[in-house]
């Protein structure tokens, strides 16, 4: 069984998690330059089976599709295209990076590594993919 990895899309940077190889535990790993993510997905994958990869779709308190989702679909088109043997679900991200944030109070961490946007976009995307995974053993 392969991993399942999550991304926190965004325009400037992408945060990323993946799971353990048993799917229990998910764990934020990098936050990866928007720009270089398709290339940093092939690397980590030559190493690491992966076979599901979910994508954040951010959403309205409305429910309606946030600005980023237009940016969010060439993405989703493009990674399709490179990876047509992996399976490609969305979830739901909305209060993630507040959570995260909540995440990173509650763990003592320093003032300076909460400013750091990266730690936010690496912990959203764990905090994406464990509901994911919740969502899936219902």
């Amino acid at each position: 069984m392969g991993r399942i990895m999550a991304i926190d899309y965004g325009l400037k940077r992408c945060g990323i998690a993946v799971t353990d190889e048993l799917r229990m535990i998910a764990s934020p790993l990098e936050a990866v330059p928007t720009h270089n993510l398709i290339e940093y997905i092939m690397s980590y994958c030559t190493k690491n089976t992966v076979d599901i990869i979910v994508l954040g779709k951010p959403m309205q308190m409305d429910g309606t599709a946030s600005d980023t989702e237009r940016q969010i679909q060439p993405f989703m088109n493009h990674l399709k295209k490179k990876f047509p043997q992996m399976q490609i679900d969305r979830y739901d991200e909305r209060f993630t990076s507040m959570m995260a944030m909540r995440a990173m109070i509650d763990a003592g961490s320093k003032k300076s590594d909460r400013r750091n946007k990266g730690n936010i976009d690496k912990i959203s995307a764990a905090i994406i993919l464990q509901d994911y995974m919740n969502y899936v053993k219902k």
